[in-house]
């Protein structure tokens, strides 16, 4: 078994698990999770404890999901209880089972567990009492909060009790089970303090996590503490995250970089984690960056092989110790292709010869716009106000040239709202690129897509070598020279996206129902609801 694992697989235990299997789950099906990924590339298994409020093992320190519901509304949380309940009650706890099926299989284990959520406003059949009984412990209950601020409901770590409630889960996870190490998972709800207050309170997360590495590293143990934080540090400084100093003061053996909230979910081919690799250079603190297979594009919804080598070379080439495969349950149930994914990742040298595809990340519908953190695409084109993006490319081409293993090297961008009557100029690198070398492709309007419709023309260009992207850092300049007049100057790429991603499920669901329907109404979606504050939002 290696002592440092290279690639780690997370897996929430939920998704393609407990919520999948009838219940009563069995040992062996409990176990099929970590049998999935036995003799591949994963040296880790990353398990999330329940949903991070309520966990789905034999637990006296958290509470059991679901232990405090008479009647469900939610029947797949309710079969995850009773999942969970079937193979406690047999005397087989499924932390148990699955930690030592890894070891079984010669991969390590870490429980992982999701710090802070939300309360009643977030799957209420899966709240806690604890939480529930304690609302006056959340960050939004000062009254110093603004309503809209996305963590108003969660545990303000400012308070003692939430902090200690958290520990007691942490501790008997460490002291009970034979476990390689322990995560702390941060990112995808990272708010704990107010947030005029997150900076200045960094101190006690420092107490905090400090403490769990005493507890973790008592009687000279080996296991290993790991906290999966945002990518840059500025940002984890911000959130109160004082990630430089829980180095310099050896209370961690890892962190994991990410993008923060639901942006965690995607894949980010050009993410930066470099800040990370520097203030660890001079300690024994291991860099993972996550991967992420869901793209969520209208073309892909996972991540193709080409994708996957492009984005984990330029990791690599970053400077990490390992990777971090976050949300590829997503995958679930596993095809051959899924292992042909797992296979090169541990190996840059063998990626680095291959076929790859970047590309840059376009915020779809499915992922709401982040405050946190921006995706660059879409932006607006106005006319001979030039947009320029940043991509960064590992492999070195000039060498695979004279090797001869170059076949072609494609740029290819989609612009929506455009016509055949807009002059558009495209510059790699300050060059601008020739029509010649450009095919242009008319998808203006599409009857269907492969996920769902989204439009616009491509600009398709075959790089001769004097127009190569180099390894390392390339812009891409985009320029709208002429408009069409007869066209509204206001490009709203958004807008279109979201319209026409609920026209697609529309007619989908009539065609899935052969029933002949009159009328469609749409309603808005309620996402907060506060009825003693009289606060909805649709």
């Amino acid at each position: 078994m290696k002592s440092f694992p290279k690639i780690m697989y997370y897996h929430d235990g939920r998704h393609s698990h407990m919520y999948r299997y009838e219940p009563p789950m069995s040992k062996t099906e409990m176990n099929a999770m970590i049998d999935e990924v036995a003799s591949t590339s994963v040296d880790a298994v990353m398990y999330c404890l329940g949903e991070g409020r309520t966990m789905l093992h034999d637990t006296k320190a958290g509470e059991l999901l679901g232990h405090n519901q008479e009647v469900w509304t939610h029947e797949i949380f309710r079969r995850a209880n009773q999942n969970a309940v079937a193979l406690i009650n047999n005397g087989q706890d499924p932390l148990q089972l699955i930690c030592d099926r890894s070891h079984e299989k010669n991969m390590l284990f870490y429980p992982s567990l999701i710090v802070n959520a939300g309360s009643d406003s977030f799957a209420i059949q899966r709240n806690s009492d604890f939480r529930k009984n304690n609302r006056h412990l959340e960050i939004g209950a000062s009254g110093n909060v603004d309503k809209n601020f996305k963590g108003f409901e969660f545990l303000d770590f400012e308070h003692k009790e939430a902090r200690d409630e958290r520990f007691a889960l942490i501790e008997e996870t460490i002291t009970k089970y034979p476990i390689d190490g322990f995560e702390l998972q941060f990112t995808i709800h990272p708010y704990f303090f107010q947030p005029a207050k997150a900076y200045k309170n960094r101190h006690i997360l420092t107490k905090w996590i400090s403490d769990i590495h005493e507890t973790i590293k008592s009687g000279n143990s080996s296991k290993e503490l790991l906290v999966r934080i945002p990518n840059n540090i500025d940002e984890c400084l911000a959130l109160g995250f004082d990630v430089k100093e829980w180095v310099e003061k050896g209370l961690i053996d890892g962190v994991i970089g990410e993008k923060t909230g639901t942006e965690s979910y995607r894949a980010g081919p050009m993410d930066d984690i470099r800040s990370l690799v520097n203030i660890t250079s001079n300690s024994p603190c291991r860099v993972y960056s996550s991967l992420p297979i869901q793209v969520g594009s209208d073309r892909s919804n996972n991540a193709t092989t080409p994708m996957l080598r492009a984005m984990a070379c330029n990791y690599w080439d970053q400077g990490i110790d390992g990777l971090y495969l976050v949300h590829w349950y997503a995958d679930w149930p596993y095809a051959p292709e899924f292992y042909d994914k797992l296979r090169e990742l541990p190996h840059p040298d063998i990626m680095d010869y291959k076929d790859k595809y970047y590309f840059l990340p376009k915020r779809q519908s499915k992922y709401p716009a982040s405050t946190e953190q921006s995706l660059p695409l879409p932006r607006k084109l106005e006319i001979g106000k030039p947009i320029k993006f940043d991509m960064s490319i590992s492999d070195n081409l000039e060498r695979w040239h004279s090797e001869q293993r170059i076949h072609d090297v494609l740029l290819r961008i989609r612009i929506g709202s455009t016509t055949e009557l807009d002059t558009i100029e495209i510059k790699l690198n300050d060059k601008l690129l020739p029509s010649s070398s450009s095919r242009k492709i008319n998808h203006m309007y599409l009857m269907s897509g492969p996920r769902y419709r989204d439009g616009g023309y491509w600009f398709i260009f075959h790089l001769t070598q004097e127009f190569w992207p180099v390894k390392g850092s390339n812009t891409i300049t985009i320029t709208l020279v002429k408009r069409d007049s007869e066209i509204s100057k206001e490009i709203q790429p958004i807008e279109k996206e979201i319209t026409l991603f609920h026209v697609n499920a529309v007619n989908e669901l009539i065609e899935e129902s052969k029933s002949n329907i009159d009328f469609v109404g749409f309603h808005g979606q309620t996402i907060f609801h506060n009825a003693k504050e009289k606060i909805s939002k649709q």
